[in-house]
C-alpha cells in the first residue's frame, strides 16, 4: 500500500513540475513577444499608399483614390462602376475587358489607370451616339453576333479599334485581328458578318 502511494504521489509531482515548465515557457514567450512587439514596426498593419488619380472615361473625369497597383479593369467596374467591361481570365488572354484607349484597343486587366491620366478611355458604355447605338453596336444586334453576352462589350470595343486601325480587308483578316477575343458560346461567324458590314458600310461612306 505504502508502494501504491508513493508512486502515485511521485506521478501527482511529475505533472505539477510539467505544468509548472510549460507555464514558465508561455510566460517567457509572451513576454519576449511583448518586447518585440514594442521595439519592431508593425509592417504587417500597414496599409498601402494610395494616390490620387483621374481618368477621362468616356468624355467624363473621374477623380479616384487608388493604390498606384489598381488595374484600368479594376477602376472602371469598382471605383468607377461601369461594369460593362467583363473580367474574364484577368490574364489578357480572352479578350472580354477589352476596352478603347486614344481610340486603340487594350486588355485593360493588363495595363495600370495611373498610365492612363492623358487618354481618353471608352468603354461599352460610351460608345453609344446619342441615342442612336455604335454602328458596330447595330452590326452586332443586327447579325445576331452574340449569345449569352459575357464577351460582347469586350468584342464589339474590338472591332471597333478594329476598324480604326484600317487593316482588315478580308474576313481572314477579321478573323485574325479579333483571335484575341474568346466567345465561347461559338458566334463567331456571325461576329465576323457584323464586323464586315460596318467595314463595308464604312467603304460606302468615304465614296
Amino acid at each position: 500500500m505504502r508502494f501504491v502511494l508513493r508512486r502515485r504521489r511521485l506521478g501527482q509531482l511529475m505533472v505539477v513540475s510539467t505544468v509548472a515548465a510549460t507555464i514558465n515557457n508561455f510566460v517567457k514567450k509572451t513576454v519576449a513577444q511583448t518586447q518585440v512587439k514594442k521595439t519592431t514596426p508593425m509592417l504587417e498593419t500597414s496599409t498601402p499608399e494610395t494616390m490620387k488619380v483621374m481618368l477621362q472615361v468616356n468624355g467624363t473625369p473621374h477623380t479616384l483614390q487608388i493604390e498606384p497597383r489598381v488595374t484600368l479593369l479594376d477602376a472602371l467596374r469598382e471605383y468607377i462602376g461601369l461594369i460593362g467591361t467583363k473580367k474574364g481570365c484577368d490574364h489578357g488572354q480572352c479578350g472580354a475587358c477589352t476596352v478603347l484607349v486614344d481610340g486603340q484597343r487594350i486588355n485593360s486587366c493588363l495595363t495600370f489607370a495611373i498610365m492612363h491620366t492623358d487618354a481618353a478611355i471608352a468603354t461599352i458604355e460610351g460608345l453609344e451616339q446619342g441615342n442612336n447605338l455604335h454602328p458596330m453596336q447595330a452590326a452586332f444586334v443586327a447579325h445576331d453576333a452574340f449569345q449569352c453576352g459575357y464577351c460582347t462589350p469586350g468584342q464589339i470595343c474590338s472591332a471597333v479599334g478594329l476598324v480604326n486601325e484600317g487593316h482588315a480587308k478580308s474576313d481572314a483578316d477579321i478573323r485574325e485581328l479579333m483571335s484575341g477575343n474568346i466567345c465561347r458560346c461559338g458566334a463567331y461567324p456571325n461576329i465576323v458578318a457584323a464586323v464586315r458590314d460596318v467595314l463595308e458600310g464604312k467603304k460606302d461612306a468615304a465614296v
